[in-house]
């Protein structure tokens, strides 16, 4: 992948001693000592928890490796060829974006408050019906997942799908920095990360930090929604807009498993309900006819789609008599009332239940978002309300429902579920930092 030169070129090192090196030789970048090997170059990065200066020794040692980066001079082996760097990790990123550039796919990025790796699932699925593509796995979406996302890539790859997240302000400026994109997605602006940002104003201004260094077309397909608009400061972008509100949207269905709607004249079919996941799957739709497919292959990668991550995944469990939808993945008021609304709307007239956790990360208004929450319920009829954790008991306080519990934790409300619901719908959502999934374990074990 780097020869000496490159990798001494591009990250503007400096050489610790005078190890030689075979200048034909190419090498690839490893940041993990418990698979790397002798054609790696160990690179070590540095966290809150952890240095992996402190490995550089062994990686010599045991793996043969004939080249390290350090941005510490005392880190000097005579036995392998130290490179020396003011930071590890921003030489990480420079070569991650020369190699990018190297292969020079069509590169969109996408973020959002929510939404965003199911927009990526989607554009996958979408655009491989035309494209070879590569996606960022799992939620690898900060800088160092950017990076080893690109290190992923075969030289053949034509699309590159990078999801990317934040927790504060500048860190997608810093993705972007290094990742160019061609295509820039905000799915939407919600109270995610309200705790650490303080106000919606803030959360689109660090979103938008996707529209930075962007290349030709520079095209971003963005969520209608004026404080997006507000902040895309650069304005030599082209900026196309998405609206669950379009005119040129038609719900059509919306059923268990299925939702049917009709966008632009084309019919399109989704295998998950929700019109939180319709408006998912319209700047999908958009991409891919900016990028040249067919509205039937768009369909077609849209039928394809399934969802990932403990989201919106239906179990059956107890001979059918129990649905249960695990949706754990994550939760903020939005998304809550969002993923609510469809169970409601999908499951009528049912036994539903409801199993609702805590939702992190919403500051000093947090309590008032729990009230609120509770206080939301009461829109609906339903069978039973189960809360679970400290700040989630102010969703059972204001909620008007005969059939409600409170647990304080995990173990008390498995045990419950398991034992006394025989029947019914049930709705199991929190925040990711409540840990939901191991409910779901416990009743469909």
């Amino acid at each position: 992948m780097f020869n000496i030169k490159e990798l001494i070129e591009i990250t503007e090192a400096k050489k610790l001693n005078d190890f030689k090196i075979d200048e034909n030789k190419t090498f690839v970048i490893s940041t993990d000592t418990r698979t790397i090997n002798e054609n790696n170059v160990y690179l070590p990065l540095v966290g809150e928890k952890f240095d992996g200066h402190s490995f550089i020794e062994n990686a010599i040692k045991i793996s043969n490796v004939e080249i390290y980066f350090t941005s510490d001079k005392k880190y000097n082996f005579k036995n392998a060829l130290g490179l020396l760097v003011k930071d590890t990790k921003e030489a990480y990123l420079k070569l991650a974006k020369y190699y990018k550039d190297k292969i020079n796919p069509i590169t969109i990025a996408v973020t959002g408050s929510c939404g965003k790796t199911t927009v990526k699932e989607m554009l996958y699925n979408v655009l491989s019906q035309k494209y070879k593509t590569h996606k960022t796995k799992l939620n690898h979406n900060n800088e160092i997942g950017f990076a080893q996302t690109i290190f992923s890539l075969n030289p053949d790859i034509q699309v590159l799908i990078v999801e990317m997240g934040m927790r504060g302000l500048n860190e997608i400026d810093l993705i972007c920095k290094y990742a160019n994109p061609n295509y820039s997605i905000i799915t939407n602006i919600l109270t995610a990360h309200i705790g650490r940002l303080g106000s919606r104003e803030n959360i689109a201004k660090a979103k938008c930090e996707i529209t930075h260094y962007m290349k030709e077309p520079k095209t971003a397909v963005v969520n209608n929604d004026p404080l997006i608009l507000e902040n895309i400061t650069n304005k030599s972008i082209n900026i196309l807009t998405f609206d669950i509100n379009s005119p040129n949207l038609k719900i059509i269905k919306q059923e268990e498993s299925k939702s049917v709607f009709e966008y632009k004249n084309n019919l399109y079919n989704l295998n998950i309900e929700g019109v939180y996941n319709i408006q998912n799957a319209l700047p999908t739709i958009e991409l891919g006819l900016l990028l040249d497919l067919t509205p039937t292959q768009i369909a077609k990668g849209l039928n394809e789609f399934k969802p990932v991550g403990m989201r919106w995944n239906v179990i059956k469990y107890n001979n059918d008599k129990m649905t249960i939808i695990n949706d754990c993945y994550n939760a903020n008021p939005d998304s809550m009332k969002a993923a609510i609304k469809t169970f409601f709307d999908i499951y009528k007239n049912q036994k539903n239940i409801l199993v609702l956790g805590d939702m992190s990360e919403l500051g000093d208004n947090e309590i008032s978002y729990h009230k609120e929450l509770g206080e939301y319920l009461n829109n609906f009829e339903y069978y039973a309300l189960i809360t679970v954790g400290k700040l989630a008991k102010n969703i059972n306080i204001t909620s008007k429902n005969k059939h409600k519990i409170h647990f304080d934790n995990i173990n008390e409300c498995k045990g419950y579920i398991f034992d006394k619901i025989k029947e019914g719908n049930i709705l199991i959502k929190a925040s990711r930092s409540m840990e939901f999934e191991k409910i779901t374990q416990g009743v469909t074990k």
